[in-house]
């Protein structure tokens, strides 16, 4: 399991961009989604909501579970990934590409976020 270098992770297993013009995206890790099985059902919070960072914002419903989905970070949604909820199972196989979640607006910078190798310790995978 590879964890991009390039990208902030949280203990609650959530992967954050760098902003770009304060704007970050929101994804699950791979090891999140390898633990949740396959991912049948997203509930994203829609443009215009405001998201609190550590608060519940939506969720994923898998073969497995059901599980809450928390954002890193707080701000505005700006963007949904809408190929996500046509088909939940790019979470599974795209992670860390065609699988993000949604896009945030900050209004401030979050402040428990993990490099890729720390999470990678956390998690006890490969970096």
């Amino acid at each position: 399991m590879s964890n991009p270098q390039q990208l902030r992770y949280t203990k609650e297993h959530e992967w954050l961009s760098d902003a770009v013009d304060g704007v970050a995206t929101v994804g699950i890790t791979e090891f999140a989604a390898n633990a949740l099985g396959d991912v049948v059902y997203a509930q994203l919070p829609a443009v215009g909501d405001n998201v609190t960072e550590g608060e519940t914002c939506g969720e994923l419903e898998s073969t497995k579970s059901v599980s809450d989905l928390y954002s890193p970070v707080s701000g505005e949604v700006v963007e949904a990934n809408q190929d996500v909820v046509d088909d939940p199972s790019l979470v599974n196989s795209a992670p860390f590409e065609g699988g993000w979640l949604f896009k945030v607006r900050l209004s401030e910078e979050p402040k428990d976020v993990l490099s890729a190798d720390e999470y990678a310790a956390l998690t006890h995978s490969d970096n």
